[in-house]
C-alpha cells in the first residue's frame, strides 16, 4: 500500500459512511411518516421508541442496503476524481489499470468482510428487538399478518425423530396448552406405538409435556397391548417456543442458530423451509456481491464522459435496480418455485460477474 492507495482507500471510506448516513436519515423519516400513527396508538415516548424499535431497525436498513452503499459510495468519488482528471494522470504515470484497482479490493474486502459478519451474529440480535416491537405494536392491527396472537389456536403435525409422528390439536401460545396430541412411532413400515391423550399443558416445573386422560397402546409380536393414565408426563422434543409461527424467525436466528434450526426441521418433515435456506446461503453470497459491486462501480466511474458524475450515478442506478430486481426474482422463484436455494441466492452474482468481466476487458486502459 503507497501514498496514492491511501488516498483513494480513505476516499473510498469516508464517502461510504457518509452515504450509509445519508440514506439512513432518509429511510428513518420515511419510516417514522408511514408508522406515525402507529407509534401514537402504542403510547410510547420517544425515548421507548427508539431503544425499542430504532435501534434494531437502522442495522436492519444497513444490512439490506450495505451493498447500494458500497456502491454507490464508490461511483460518487471515483467520478468525482475522473471528473477532475485526477484517474487519467494515474493511468498516464504508467500505473496498469489492474494496479489502480488494488484499494478499491482492500476496502471491498474489509466492508464485505464486516458486513459478512454483522449478517452471520450481529444484525439477527437487532432484529429481535425490530421484530419484537412490529409483533407487538404494529402486526397486531395489520389483518394482512397471518399470525397467531393470545388464544388463537393451531394445529400442527411434524416429525420429532427419524420414526417418531406427533399431531397436536388447537394449541394455546398463551396457556401452553392444547386440546388434543396423538403419537405414533414405526419400525420400518409398521407401527409399533400409539398414545393419544385428550388435552395436553406445558409443565414448567419438569420441562416436560403433562397428558391427560391418555391411552397407550404398543404393538409387537404379542399383540396389541393397552395402558390408559389419568396423566402422564412425556419428554417430547418439542419445545412451546417451536409451536409458534413467527414470521421474522430467519431475520432472528445468528447463522449457526439458523443451520442448526433448518437441520431440525428437515429431521421433522417440515415443508417450506427454502426462504430459510436461501436466507442462509445469501448472508454468504451477499459479502461477494459487496466485492463485485465494488468493481463495477469502479469500472463505471472511472471513464469520463461528458454527463459527468450524474451520467455515472444514473448508470449505476439502473445497474442496481437491475441487480436489486434480478435478487427478488431469485428468491421468489426458490421459495414458490423449483429453483434451488444455493443457485437462487448466488445467481445474480453469476450473471453479474460475467457482465463485470465484459465491462473490464472493454473499458479503456
Amino acid at each position: 500500500m503507497q501514498k496514492l492507495d491511501w488516498y483513494i482507500l480513505k476516499k473510498f471510506l469516508v464517502t461510504f459512511l457518509f452515504c450509509m448516513l445519508l440514506f439512513t436519515v432518509v429511510a428513518v423519516a420515511v419510516d417514522i411518516s408511514e408508522k406515525t400513527d402507529d407509534f401514537v396508538k402504542s403510547g410510547l415516548s420517544s425515548r421507548q421508541l427508539f431503544d425499542q424499535y430504532y435501534i434494531g431497525f437502522i442495522p436492519h436498513i444497513w444490512s439490506l442496503l450495505f451493498p447500494l452503499f458500497v456502491f454507490i459510495a464508490v461511483i460518487f468519488f471515483t467520478s468525482k476524481m475522473a471528473t477532475q482528471s485526477e484517474i487519467i494522470a494515474i493511468l498516464s504515470s504508467g500505473t496498469p489499470y489492474f494496479r489502480l484497482l488494488r484499494p478499491y479490493w482492500v476496502g471491498g474486502f474489509l466492508l464485505a468482510t464486516l458486513w459478512w459478519v454483522g449478517n452471520r451474529y450481529w444484525i439477527p440480535k437487532a432484529n429481535m428487538v425490530r421484530s419484537a416491537f412490529q409483533a407487538n405494536y404494529l402486526d397486531r392491527n395489520d389483518p394482512s399478518k397471518n399470525i397467531y396472537y393470545g388464544n388463537c389456536a393451531a394445529c400442527y403435525y411434524l416429525r420429532t425423530d427419524s420414526n417418531t409422528f406427533v399431531g397436536i390439536r388447537d394449541y394455546d401460545t398463551i396457556s401452553k396448552s392444547a386440546r388434543g396430541l396423538f403419537l405414533e412411532r414405526i419400525s420400518g413400515d409398521r407401527l409399533v406405538y400409539n398414545l393419544r391423550a385428550e388435552s395436553i399443558v406445558w409443565d414448567t416445573l419438569s420441562k416436560k409435556w403433562k397428558l391427560y386422560r391418555v391411552t397407550e397402546r404398543r404393538l409387537d409380536s404379542m399383540g396389541e397391548r393397552m395402558t390408559p393414565y389419568d396423566t402422564l408426563l412425556l419428554a417430547l422434543n418439542v419445545l412451546p417456543e417451536e409451536l409458534r409461527r413467527d414470521d421474522y424467525l430467519k431475520d432472528k436466528l445468528t447463522t449457526p442458530e439458523l443451520s442448526r434450526f433448518i437441520r431440525r426441521e428437515e429431521l421433522r418433515g417440515t415443508e417450506g423451509l427454502n426462504a430459510m435456506r436461501v436466507e442462509r446461503y445469501r448472508r454468504t453470497s451477499g459479502a461477494f456481491s459487496v466485492l463485485l459491486l465494488t468493481l463495477i462501480g469502479v469500472i463505471i466511474a472511472t471513464r469520463k464522459t461528458r454527463g459527468g458524475s450524474g451520467m455515472h450515478l444514473a448508470l449505476g442506478i439502473i445497474i442496481a435496480s437491475v441487480f436489486i430486481i434480478s435478487d427478488r426474482f431469485s428468491t421468489v422463484f426458490a421459495t414458490k418455485g423449483d429453483l434451488p436455494p444455493l443457485l437462487a441466492a448466488w445467481l445474480p452474482n453469476l450473471v453479474f460477474s460475467a457482465i463485470a468481466f465484459r465491462m473490464y476487458r472493454n473499458t479503456p486502459k
